[in-house]
Order: structure tokens, then C-alpha cells, then sequence
């Protein structure tokens, strides 16, 4: 696991990546704090369970125990979420500082939805994304075709029997391997990603050795 400090409204979060999984895990205690300026953040907490009973039975499972570095630079388990968690704990914060992180929350959830009832909305945000990131219209192109022969792909593999993510994750490996001689973590590690999209991070050429790959898994 690798330890990070981040910078949050110039107060600091323990962070840990944990590569196995691909998630980072923040200091629940250190999140608590920036958000509700608590004198007393572990009180907090607390108090913020006995007022949320469905966040109090989920506890167990919201949070991890995982190793950072104390104010005493030792280490010592405390408790951390992943990004997914960490956001469902901010919701029982009843602070101005955790307000805009609810109001995202509410703006991702209807576009999703959205995205449910016409799929091309999610096509053209996914376009409008790449734009704003600085990619050129000739590399948007090329990667929206990579997401329609990965859809190919996927299909053809649940045809034949695959359902579980692990099973997929599994055989992508083994394809990404046959075409660049790295497992996908490998090669997200010497394009120095983490949480980010591997194709995301590709050049041109990439993602057509890459869509080469797919189009020729799917068809044998």
C-alpha cells in the first residue's frame, strides 16, 4: 500500500492507495475534521452514528481498518473508506463544508439516471469530457470506437457464459498481455496510473492495438 498525505482547504488527509483493490482509502477521522472544523472529530463521529442509524449498521462494512501514520509519525490502524464510502459518510454531515460534496452527489445521480433513459447522453458527455481534458477530436474518435468494440467483446463473453467482474478482469489481462507484453497493472504502472483509465492514457496507436486486440478476441 502506498501512503499519501492530501491537501484539503490547507488542512491535511491521510490517504492510502491500495493497488490490489484500485482504491484509495482515506482517514475517515482526518475527513471528519476538515468538514466539520471538530475540535473533537472521534466524538463527532460518534455522535454523527447515533443520529444516522442505517450509517451506524453499516459501519462494519463503510470503513476499514488500514495503517497511516500519526501526528507521532508511528503507524497504527485507524479507520478509513474508499471513495465510495467516504462520500456516503459525508452525506450524515450536517455542515455547510460537506454541502457542495451532496449537491455533486444530486448532480451525478440525475445524470445518471438520465443516462439510463437515452444512453447517447452518456456518449455525448463522454465526448464533452475528453474535449475538456485537451484530447484531440481525431484521439475522441478513436476512443469512442474502442468503447463500442469493448461493448462487442463483453457481449460475446457473456454469451458464452462469463458473468462474474473478476472473470472479465481476468481475461482482459490475458488479452492486454498477448498485444504489450504487460498485465493491465503493469502497464498502468509504467504510465504511472493509479485509479485512472488505462485506455484513457493511451496514444493513438495504442488504443488501435488495442481495438485490434478486441475485434480479433471477438471474432475467434
Amino acid at each position: 500500500m502506498e501512503n499519501k498525505i492530501k491537501v484539503f482547504e490547507n488542512r491535511e488527509v491521510r490517504t492510502v492507495w491500495n493497488a490490489d483493490e484500485e482504491e484509495w482509502y482515506f482517514s475517515v477521522v482526518d475527513v471528519v475534521a476538515v468538514l466539520t472544523d471538530s475540535k473533537d472529530p472521534k466524538q463527532y463521529i460518534k455522535k454523527m452514528r447515533s443520529r444516522d442509524s442505517e450509517l451506524a449498521s453499516k459501519w462494519g462494512t463503510i470503513c476499514t481498518p488500514v495503517a497511516m501514520a500519526g501526528l507521532d509519525g508511528k503507524r497504527r490502524k485507524i479507520q478509513a473508506a474508499n471513495t465510495k464510502n467516504i462520500l456516503r459518510i459525508i452525506q450524515s454531515i450536517p455542515s455547510p463544508k460537506a454541502e457542495p460534496f451532496k449537491v455533486w452527489l444530486a448532480q451525478v445521480g440525475s445524470e445518471r439516471l438520465d443516462e439510463i433513459a437515452d444512453p447517447e447522453q452518456a456518449i455525448l458527455r463522454g465526448a464533452e469530457y475528453y474535449r475538456r481534458k485537451g484530447y484531440s477530436e481525431g484521439w475522441i474518435n478513436q476512443r469512442l470506437q474502442t468503447i463500442e468494440m469493448r461493448k462487442e467483446l463483453t457481449d460475446e463473453w457473456k454469451a458464452r457464459g462469463i458473468e462474474k467482474e473478476k472473470d472479465y478482469a481476468i481475461l482482459t489481462n490475458e488479452m492486454t498481455k498477448a498485444w504489450s507484453g504487460l498485465s493491465v497493472r503493469e502497464y498502468k504502472d509504467f504510465k504511472g496510473l493509479k485509479k485512472e483509465n488505462l485506455r484513457d492514457n493511451m496514444t493513438n496507436i495504442e488504443l488501435v492495438l488495442n481495438m485490434l486486440a478486441e475485434v480479433t478476441t471477438t471474432a475467434i
